[in-house]
């Protein structure tokens, strides 16, 4: 029998003294040498389900097991056996259904070994089809996943065999690509330890997934949603808020600003689509109530691999009192950086290491960023120490700034910046954008539509008029009212092409260019599109609204993209040989996602020659926060080192913003590319074609 391998579970351990003689007695970190690393390895634990029992809906019958604080068990090895199966849960009160893995939710870790080949036998037990999807794993397109694209899924009482290479380490996970069945609990954590020795120092690792729960079917929230998109949203302006305006900003400004949110139809506390309302947060599948636990021995430094499993819910995490170190982003090791929070959105995974000192406890704190709810679990040297739970923050409200609008004629006087660190920021990296004849960048702009350079003024009812057969070589036509003509048969998606002559500096991209213009394609204009982002700025550098002035508030610095360098040197150093502009678009109003205003179901796959090196900018003219993933291919984020370009497989993109990465298309298939809020991805998502 293999070596078990302790991960955070406290079952039957009641007392320091027994705290201490578990430890001594299971080394905290596996060993990579070991021959028993090869052989399949289970850590047996309770899963952190309330009941199981026999459903009429499955086939499976489950054992009664009550529920443990201390999370999924971890199965270890090469070989695995995944049974997907219904199961009754309780987090409310309420006794509901889910989806799970093994009978345990969140789905047990996995544990692999960088090098090895992985088998996974995964058997359906629903009445319906399923699946799984290892999220940010580089394997073969037919291993991928998804049902339509890389396989047809897995029937009921079928069972499929995912066979691959483990090529990479570090922390990802996995989850189901069928229906909402993500949001029903079928998610778990997959950890690969290296090959090669780790050139992160830790003497414990323990997994923090988080997630969300509602008691409420996914497909009626998802319906709710469709009627009426701000129903879960109990933040309305209410009396009281107008008469604060009215005393703080005067009559004409409150007059305006309301004027205008009204014109829009949006609401400016409209930060998530579903909220706290429903929403019970999970930390490794428990309750605030009861809040998970994670025991460590004083002084070592503990790997917290954070995991954000949710269906919509973004995290903002922190631990009062303890400095975290980041030292990897979706799962690749990064230069470290010390903060004091970080933002988490769907799907992104962080490593962070912390150090307790003894007789300490500390909170896990993850308050979504609309601040309706948190989850949250304790650290600490003694299971009889507790922390206290700190108050959220207050609730964030958007401005224009989310909008896309171009803030450079706004008073920013009474703003006080100081509170950004720069420190690890090498400007000496704008030096390197080719500059021309006057110091102006190189870049060709002279296909972009500038027409609709007014920023902030919203064309989105205004169908572009086709006059392609006409020559209007010198005429201004930006002045011109087409209004009233409706040439909705005429839009082309042009978001493949490019025009431009010459490309920002691979490491750069748009993120380092303020002057760079967009083009909104035809097919943004017409009534499944609301607004348009007129003048987005780099989100780079933003971490994310009602994080941006934390450090002048609290003295907590907060992570960003612009923080993040890869640790190894830039994998492929070839500069773009093109770029696709792809914007994020929708109508908040009734409830439609789309990319360049089209639906997936309408939208033809975007093609990339097999090995070709491109730049992807995306545009956020929504005033949501969409997080980006794309299958089979690393997302190389642009953070101004062109030596040590980061990678990542899931990429926020901030309301109103825009933000560039490049992409080697060095594995052929069918991937999907998508927003991975669930209730957004039927609409927002493309297949990307490597050919």
């Amino acid at each position: 029998m293999g070596m078990k391998i302790p991960d955070t579970r406290t079952a039957g351990i009641h007392t320091t003294m027994e705290l201490s003689s578990a430890m001594d007695h299971y080394p905290a970190k596996p060993n990579p040498s070991s021959p028993d690393q090869s052989r399949r390895r289970f850590v047996l634990g309770a899963t952190s389900l309330v009941a199981l029992s026999a459903l009429p809906l499955s086939s499976q019958v489950f054992a009664n097991t009550p529920r443990q604080t201390n999370g999924p068990q971890t199965l270890s090895g090469n070989q695995f056996d995944l049974s997907i199966g219904f199961q009754k849960v309780n987090f409310t009160g309420k006794q509901r259904i889910a989806t799970t893995v093994n009978q345990s939710l969140p789905a047990p870790i996995l544990r692999w070994k960088e090098g090895e080949r992985v088998t996974l036998r995964v058997t359906n037990t629903l009445d319906h089809d399923s699946s799984i999807h290892w999220h940010g794993i580089i394997l073969p397109s037919e291993m991928d996943g998804v049902p339509g694209m890389s396989f047809d899924g897995i029937k009921p009482g079928e069972t499929f065999v995912y066979e691959f290479d483990v090529n990479q380490n570090g922390t990802y996970w996995y989850h189901s690509h069928s229906g909402f069945q993500e949001q029903t609990g079928l998610m778990g954590a997959i950890v690969i330890d290296p090959k090669d020795p780790d050139p992160v120092a830790y003497d414990r690792d323990m997994v923090v997934l988080l997630s969300d729960w509602t008691d409420t079917a996914p497909e009626k929230v998802y319906g709710t949603l469709k009627k009426m998109s701000h129903y879960y949203n109990f933040r309305e302006r209410t009396v009281g808020d107008l008469v604060r305006d009215l005393k703080t900003k005067g009559l004409a400004a409150t007059w305006s600003e309301r004027a205008m949110w009204n014109q829009m139809r949006m609401s400016e506390t409209d930060i998530s689509d579903v909220t706290g309302y429903t929403y019970t947060y999970l930390m490794n599948g428990v309750t605030p109530a009861q809040g998970w636990l994670g025991l460590c021995k004083p002084g070592e430094k503990v790997r917290l691999r954070f995991i954000n499993g949710a269906a919509m819910g973004i995290f903002d995490v922190r631990i009062p009192g303890l400095k975290m170190t980041v030292v990897a982003a979706d799962g690749q090791n990064i230069q470290p950086v010390i903060v004091d929070e970080f933002r988490i959105a769907v799907a992104e995974t962080y490593d962070v290491i912390v150090e307790l000192a003894e007789n300490t406890a500390y909170t896990i704190f993850a308050q979504s960023n609309d601040r309706t709810g948190y989850a949250r679990g304790t650290l600490t040297t003694d299971i009889a120490l507790h922390a206290e739970i700190p108050a959220m923050d207050p609730a964030p409200t958007l401005g224009h700034r989310e909008m896309g609008m171009d803030m450079s004629g706004m008073d920013h006087s009474g703003h006080d910046m100081g509170g950004m660190d720069h420190s690890s920021h090498d400007m000496s990296a704008m030096k390197a954008m080719d500059l021309g004849k006057q110091g102006e960048k190189t870049m060709d702009h002279s296909g972009h539509d500038m027409s609709g350079a007014m920023p902030g003024m919203n064309h989105s009812q205004h169908s572009k008029p086709a006059m392609e057969g006409m020559d209007h070589s010198g005429h201004n036509m930006g002045a011109m009212d087409h209004s009233g003509h409706d040439m909705s048969a005429m839009k082309m998606d042009h978001s493949q092409h490019t025009g431009k002559s010459r490309l920002a500096k691979a490491g750069f991209g748009s993120n380092f260019d303020p002057l760079a213009k967009i083009k909104h394609p035809d097919t943004e204009f017409g009534p499944h599109v609301d607004s348009h982002s007129e003048a987005p700025q780099s989100g780079l550098a933003d971490p994310g609204i009602g994080l941006r002035d934390h450090m002048k508030l609290y003295g907590r610095r907060v992570l960003t993209y612009a923080d993040i360098r890869g640790l190894h040197p830039t994998y492929d150093k070839r500069e773009p040989s093109r770029e696709i502009e792809l914007h994020l678009t929708g109508n908040m109003r009734r409830y439609m996602w789309s990319i360049n205003g089209l639906n997936f179901a309408d939208a033809e796959p975007l093609e990339l020659a097999f090995g070709e090196r491109v730049r992807i900018i995306l545009v956020n003219d929504t005033m949501m926060t969409h997080p980006i993933h794309l299958h089979g291919l690393w997302s190389e984020l642009e953070t101004g080192d062109p030596e040590y370009i980061p990678r990542k497989h899931t990429i926020i993109v901030q309301p109103g913003s825009r933000i560039s990465y490049l992409v080697t298309a060095d594995a052929k298939g069918r991937w999907a590319y998508h927003c991975h809020l669930l209730y957004h991805m039927p609409g927002m998502m493309r297949e990307v074609r490597v050919i």
